[in-house]
């Protein structure tokens, strides 16, 4: 992989790219991209964890949730998944759905939004037999060739994590773009005084400034696709899990380095320059941009809150089974131990958050919370 990173390199005018253009490289390129290689990158044998991996508990939660806004708030039974990953969660949320709620199963449509051929392929093994429910689209370009307007149920987990981002740093009351270059066959980084105008402008959009000796990712291709699917989604209501920052949290000390890092073999990697194409590389949310850029395009935001308090509030404690199963590996032992290791202080919902917007349609949300005090 390395000389091919390097070839790209090597092509460039001045023979370096923005960790933007480096991050779309390693990750998303055909044939050497991270997520297009034939490999497992989620669970046990991948890279990297997510809540869907915990336990279907998690998707059947987010089903009852849907199902309650598809019979309460008359919106439409179609959900569109933004990345989807191997279908767990897809799978587990049409399970449930057609469970509880056969009418509203029949008419159902969910559509997948996933770039990987690899996990595409993934997908349809998973969904088995309900995979007739299922449309997959390889990119938001596609879809819209196809739906030139959606209303439903956006949903994604660790989706905008994902999309490249520019690094920028302050030096002596400077400010510079960090870049990818080689020097002696190595990968290093290599500033230059910052002359992006669109990191220019997304700082004067969000007001934000750096102290000297801060680094700070400038996530414009999130902004992109905020603003480009403005026209796309109509009457909607989204959720996005994710973990991220707001913008008091990027200005404490800890936060000074950013937040880039990769994900290989389960081992938070510092340097997002090991390993190209082999690991996963991943940048916090900023979740002040999301809202509003979000309000830009015609969301309204409704909430943001910590995993665990939206599992409670959305009622994963119904899913817990009271039991006097000595069989600690049995189905409903292992879902109790899912739904524990979801909402304890100790567990991995407590480094992620929910945002939910709304768009053309307003919501009740009292008729969707099962238990309002947990929020």
């Amino acid at each position: 992989m390395g000389h091919d990173i390097y070839t790209a390199i090597r092509s460039m005018p001045q023979q370096r790219m923005s960790y933007a253009d480096y991050m779309r490289f390693t990750l998303y390129d055909e044939k050497y991209g991270y997520y297009m290689r034939n490999r497992i990158k989620i669970g046990r044998f991948g890279d990297f964890i997510t809540s869907s991996h915990l336990s279907n508990v998690f998707g059947k939660l987010f089903a009852s949730l849907f199902i309650r806004l598809v019979e309460t708030e008359e919106i439409r039974p179609c959900i569109c998944e933004l990345g989807g990953g191997d279908g767990k969660f897809a799978r587990a949320v049409l399970e449930e759905w057609k469970e509880t709620s056969l009418d509203t199963y029949e008419t159902l449509t969910y559509v997948i939004i996933e770039t990987s051929p690899y996990q595409r392929k993934k997908q349809m093994e998973t969904l088995g037999g309900f995979s007739e429910k299922v449309v997959q689209y390889k990119d938001i370009s596609e879809f819209q060739q196809y739906v030139s307007r959606f209303s439903g149920i956006v949903f994604s987990n660790e989706f905008f994590d994902a999309f490249p981002v520019h690094v920028i740093t302050k030096e002596n009351g400077k400010l510079y773009e960090l870049f990818v270059a080689l020097h002696h066959g190595q990968l290093i980084e290599e500033k230059q005084p910052l002359q992006n105008e669109d990191i220019l402008c997304y700082l004067r959009e969000r007001n934000i400034s750096l102290v000297d000796g801060q680094r700070f990712e400038v996530p414009l291709a999130m902004k992109s696709f905020i603003m480009e699917t403005a026209s796309l989604f109509e009457s909607c209501v989204m959720f996005t899990v994710d973990y991220g920052y707001s913008d008091e949290e990027w200005q404490l000390p800890a936060r000074r380095h950013g937040s880039l890092r990769g994900y290989y073999q389960h081992q938070l990697v510092p340097n997002p320059l090991a390993y190209p194409g082999e690991m996963d590389i991943t940048a916090h949310v900023q979740w002040n941009a999301l809202r509003m850029y979000g309000e830009r395009a015609g969301w309204e935001w409704v909430t943001t809150m910590r995993q665990d308090r939206f599992l409670l509030a959305a009622g994963i404690l119904h899913y817990l089974v009271n039991h006097h199963d000595v069989n600690p590996f049995s189905e409903r032992s292992r879902q109790n131990r899912a739904i524990r290791s979801l909402i304890t202080d100790e567990g991995m919902s407590v480094a992620f958050q929910v945002m939910v917007q709304q768009k053309g349609i307003k919501i009740n949300w009292e008729n969707i919370w099962i238990e309002p005090n947990f929020l």
